[in-house]
């Protein structure tokens, strides 16, 4: 059974989430502040958070910081609907996906299972082609989800090694937002969902320059982006 963690000071939305993800299958665990929400999540015992923004002692922001020092576990964030702030920033400081509050519960479950589904995927070796991609100095390792460039692993969250296998697969042609969201995020992007630009723009800043002083990835206006034969 996945374990979910919420970090939430809605207590009664963590009790109703927790009756139906279990009707889902899934176990739900609920933290109401964020200084406990980090310890939890840091804790191994979890596949993935839901983290509110506001929060006591620790805001959502402050959480997903630390976390991503220690950790590359999959978060949601949880938004207030119309603040898109909130979701750039969400997405900036690491979190794979984000959904605005209030939301139903039919749609938080699919962002959920669309994450697991995308984990559950690229963990299956006989979905992977070759465990091994090379592109000059970058080296993706699909079976154990590591990257490196010139030696040195990159930490990627799991959105972000999505984005790269995809772009790494399909090297030197044009691969669509669609494709990267369901390949990083198990999902297809909505309108005006700047996610997969997001992550684009995460990932540049980790992969550093090419030997030539350009980007790996190129952005093909409109279209999507494309990664840079060597």
């Amino acid at each position: 059974m996945k374990s979910v963690l919420l970090i939430d000071d809605d207590i009664e939305l963590g009790e109703l989430l927790k009756e139906y993800l279990s009707m889902e299958g899934f176990e739900l665990t609920a933290v109401h502040d964020g200084e406990t929400g980090l310890e939890k999540a840091l804790s191994g015992e979890f596949n993935l958070v839901l983290l509110d923004v506001m929060l006591p002692k620790k805001n959502g922001f402050e959480v997903l910081k630390d976390l991503r020092k220690k950790s590359n576990i999959p978060v949601i964030m949880l938004t207030a609907r119309g603040e898109s702030v909130d979701r750039v920033l969400g997405l900036e400081h690491g979190a794979d996906d984000y959904i605005p509050k209030p939301y139903h519960h039919h749609e938080l479950m699919a962002r959920i299972k669309a994450l697991f589904r995308r984990i559950d995927i690229t963990n299956d070796g006989s979905s992977v082609e070759s465990d091994i991609l090379r592109v000059g100095e970058l080296e993706l390792d699909a079976a154990t989800r590591t990257a490196r460039s010139e030696g040195v692993e990159l930490p990627l969250t799991g959105a972000e090694f999505g984005v790269l296998q995809c772009l790494m697969e399909n090297v030197g042609d044009l691969v669509d937002k669609d494709s990267l969201s369901m390949a990083s995020l198990g999902r297809e992007l909505m309108a005006y969902d700047r996610s997969i630009d997001m992550h684009v723009s995460n990932l540049r800043k980790k992969l550093g320059k090419r030997p030539d002083d350009s980007d790996w990835i190129k952005t093909v206006r409109s279209r999507g982006y494309m990664l840079v034969r060597v």
